[in-house]
């Protein structure tokens, strides 16, 4: 039997949306506070919330009081569902109404020390047709409310911090938190806002807090140490029917080097289609002094060089005459195999490994492809690029195991984006990263998951260091991080003091985040592979002890009655104050059905859907029992199963994602037409030479280029450079998207010749081309 779906009253939707606060603190690191639109479910309205964040530097722990009251003249089966953000966990979770307490416990999979609990009635299938919103979330059956009555949500839960451009640390307050007036969360008729919120914040950075901003009332920073290293603030309690939303933000800021290495990747089966003009884009728009390679997936990895190359002429040339031929030789693909073989060749010593990945469909082994992509994580950038929505999960989990880009592409957009992507990777980075410790006698570190190689420029990473053995005097003990790196020729050191005894009020923020970290280390292949079940176990034990699920553990609702259960027969085998209700971390892909400020009512009896559930529950453990006593009580081992994957890709809403990319109209492919062919003669140094193709684009006789170059001018190929610039220059800029970084490796060029010759050449090509180009594009 299916589960109903979610009642709703036709007064108030049951549907909890909602805006994240925001704020903002500012600090040698900084502080954001705001809202933000995640889609969570309960099945009845907020009417308060008491919310008390403590963030320290990147990480905060939230504890949350959620206050639910059904004013219905009806009995309502409430569902609590929490949306799951990508680097949110969970710890703790309670609800409590008058008749009942429930609470959410982990329990061993592989013991079901809870046997019964799991079963039909946890597939929350009807969520699918609730909840507009796809992702991970968390859900919780919390049985029957009575008209009149309230439930009491307690959550925690840990989560890292995004990182804003100027190095400060957001932090978003979950709708299912603040619902936003115009989801579901008001009065349809009146408008009125049924809703309030008691905010407080409390902020820690060894870098000291210095600013609180936020687009809500916020009481005024209090430091509560002299060297304003931590400090409070709070949003007074109210009713209130404002939009805004809560935030914080902490600055810690990891810069990057060198030029990059480019090893760029294409799939398809029979034609190179759609990826020609992309490819001589991205390769003319290369910096000079870069290495770069180019491969092809098909039955056997195919690479244009043995292994990555310098970015000469000669090879780019190369490069651009084996491109068509190369693609005539793709059978079935084998992305895996082509990854293995790059992974396996050296690195050029100064330059970052990222790789430009195409993908026209879904390749095969793509547990595989994402593993290997992880194994490697911490010594090269992924940006994929996909041409079809099967191939979204997949592009997107290579770019966040490797902190690049994923983005949809399609034969209008797919040049600017890949420029776009480029630009990201020019950009420079920090090579030769190392961390050093100095610990008290007796103690050792190990960093989960390593330590990277490179830190590119903007990216955010978080590193979790797990201290071994014992000290006498932990208390007073403190140790020191000491991080080096080399940037753009320059050693750089920068240390980290800090204590080895928790501080603060005792909310570890960071020891649950490490926790999960840990436990996605343990499900490593290299680490699974021949160990046995000791990492199983050890993933098990440090599951249930911080209370953070892994795929060895699973939720189940224990709920403890106040009052009388309702049914003493003989298929009662629970306690009889306590039984088990549906709980789990569920994936949803989301509806697309319209919803309403009256949507239909469905109603049910009082306690019914908690009776069908307990009764299926009951009918499951009996029959369980009856079969062990067929057995003589003989322990049946269950067959074992292969561990579970950390690398399974995770669904990803590929309508969301396509809606996301950049689109152009069909001046775009006009504009990639006109200049495809000048793109297509520029030197690798930005110059172009003056010759008959040249002129041939600009549309103006040879000898007539040749008889209006200035007589101060003593290189043809620079008075050919500028009119190419200034070629791409005119029609108001027509060109920028594709060839901003040719045009500025062209003026790069120039400036490097001679400077007083631009004035002169710029004058005579405006005159020549009949445009009006700007001085300033020349740096003059």
């Amino acid at each position: 039997m299916r589960p109903l779906p979610v009642c709703r009253s036709p007064e108030m939707s049951h549907q909890s949306f909602g805006l994240l606060e925001k704020s903002y603190i500012n600090v040698p690191g900084s502080f954001l506070l705001g809202k933000e639109f995640y889609v969570p479910l309960c099945s009845l309205p907020l009417c308060s919330a008491v919310v008390d964040v403590a963030i320290q530097d990147y990480v905060a722990d939230v504890v949350s009081e959620l206050i639910y009251h059904n004013k219905s003249l009806r009995s309502s089966e409430v569902t609590f569902v929490f949306p799951l953000g990508p680097h949110m966990a969970i710890y703790s979770f309670q609800a409590c109404s008058e008749d009942a307490k429930i609470k959410a416990v982990l329990q061993d999979e592989t013991q079901q020390l809870y046997r019964g609990s799991t079963g039909e009635g946890e597939n929350f299938d009807y969520l699918q047709y609730e909840v507009t919103e796809s992702g991970e979330v968390f859900a919780c059956f919390l049985g029957s409310l009575s008209p009149g009555k309230e439930m009491v949500v307690t959550l925690r839960y840990v989560q890292e911090l995004s990182r804003k451009p100027d190095g400060a640390a957001q932090f978003m307050l979950p709708s299912t938190m603040h619902p936003y007036k115009t989801h579901y969360t008001c009065n349809c008729r009146t408008g009125k806002l049924h809703y309030s919120l008691l905010l407080t914040a409390s902020l820690q950075s060894p870098r000291g807090v210095a600013d609180v901003q936020a687009n809500c009332a916020l009481t005024p920073l209090i430091y509560t140490a002299q060297d304003h290293s931590t400090a409070q603030t709070r949003q007074p309690f109210s009713r209130s029917h404002w939009l805004a939303l809560p935030q914080i933000i902490i600055w810690s800021c990891w810069y990057i080097t060198e030029n990059p290495l480019q090893s760029v990747l294409w799939w398809r089966k029979e034609t190179l289609w759609p990826l020609q003009d992309p490819l001589l884009f991205l390769l003319k728009s290369l910096p000079l002094g870069c290495y770069f390679n180019i491969y092809c997936y098909g039955a056997t990895p195919v690479g244009i060089y043995p292994q990555s190359v310098e970015y000469t002429q000669d090879n780019l040339n190369e490069a651009m005459q084996l491109i068509s031929t190369t693609g005539s030789r793709l059978g079935d693909t084998d992305l895996l195999g082509t990854l293995r073989t790059i992974y396996s060749t050296p690195r050029p010593c100064g330059h970052a490994r990222q790789l430009f990945i195409f993908m026209s469909e879904l390749p095969p082994d793509t547990e595989a492809i994402a593993a290997e992509v992880c194994h490697h994580r911490n010594s090269h950038r992924c940006f994929s690029f996909c041409f079809s929505t099967d191939s979204v999960s997949l592009a997107t989990a290579l770019a966040r195991e490797t902190d690049g880009e994923a983005v949809y592409v399609s034969s209008d957009n797919v040049i600017v984006q890949v420029l776009k992507c480029l630009k990201q990777a020019l950009k420079p980075v920090a090579e030769g990263v190392s961390l050093e410790w100095t610990l008290p006698s007796g103690l050792e570190v190990e960093v989960l998951g390593g330590t990277p190689q490179f830190i590119f420029q903007g990216q955010h990473i978080f590193l979790y260091a797990q201290i071994h053995g014992k000290e006498q005097d932990m208390k007073e003990a403190s140790g020191v991080m000491t991080l080096h790196f080399n940037l753009d020729g320059q050693d750089v050191t920068h240390k980290i003091q800090f204590p080895l005894c928790p501080q603060g009020d005792g909310r570890m923020a960071g020891h649950h985040l490490a926790a999960r970290h840990l436990l996605e280390k343990l499900l490593l292949p290299e680490v699974v592979r021949g160990s046995g079940d000791e990492p199983m176990q050890r993933a098990i034990e440090i599951s249930l002890t911080s209370g953070i699920i892994c795929p060895f553990t699973s939720y189940v609702g224990v709920r403890t009655s106040r009052r009388a259960p309702w049914y003493h027969g003989p298929l009662a085998l629970l306690s009889p104050r306590q039984s088990f209700v549906p709980c789990k971390i569920l994936l949803l892909r989301g509806s697309l059905t319209d919803t309403s400020c009256f949507p239909k009512t469905i109603w049910n009896p009082p306690r019914w859907h908690t009776a069908v559930q307990e009764s299926r529950i009951a009918i499951k453990r009996l029959i369980n029992g009856i079969a062990n006593l067929l057995q003589h009580g003989a322990h049946k081992e269950a067959p074992e199963q292969p561990p579970p994957s950390i690398f399974s890709l995770k669904y990803v809403d590929s309508t969301r994602f396509v809606l996301c990319s950049q689109i152009f109209g069909p001046w775009m492919n006009e504009a990639i037409a006109e200049c495809r062919e000048l793109v297509a003669l520029q030197n690798v140094d930005g110059s172009w030479t003056l010759s008959s193709g040249l002129a041939s684009v600009l549309q103006v006789e040879e000898a007539e280029i040749k008889g209006k170059m200035p007589g101060e001018v003593m290189e043809p190929s620079f008075w050919a450079t500028v009119l190419a610039v200034t070629w791409l220059q005119r029609d108001n800029r027509r060109y920028h998207e594709l060839c901003e970084l040719l045009e500025a490796k062209a003026v790069t060029w120039l400036c490097s010749r001679d400077v007083s010759q631009l004035d002169k050449c710029l004058e005579a090509s405006n005159t020549l081309l009949g445009s009006s180009v700007s001085p300033s594009v020349f740096r003059l």
